[in-house]
């Protein structure tokens, strides 16, 4: 099993630490798979920088998707790579 550390945005990381989101959609640019750990690194985009807050969760099911593009991304990368769809279940820590 694999570790990843992704960015994440801190109204995103809140809602992932408390329980409230336990889905992410993410651009399929790395590769990961089911019983993976996705360590979310909260990130402040206004300031540029990381918090240092982090929060570690299990991926309970990963699929890929190459639907249509969202706004966060650039057309060429979804056609490109995809999206994973991440089912997350927060770890021990």
């Amino acid at each position: 099993m694999s570790t990843i550390h992704k960015k994440c945005w801190p109204e995103w990381f809140e809602k992932f630490c408390s329980g409230e989101r336990t889905f992410e959609l993410r651009l399929a640019d790395f590769n990961i798979k089911t019983g993976d750990t996705l360590v979310l690194e909260e990130y402040n985009p206004e300031m540029k920088q990381y918090t240092g807050r982090k929060a570690e969760f299990k991926c309970k099911k990963v699929e890929h998707s190459a639907q249509n593009p969202l706004q966060f991304y650039k057309v060429d990368n979804v056609k490109k790579n995809g999206f994973w769809i991440i089912e997350l279940e927060k770890g021990e820590k």
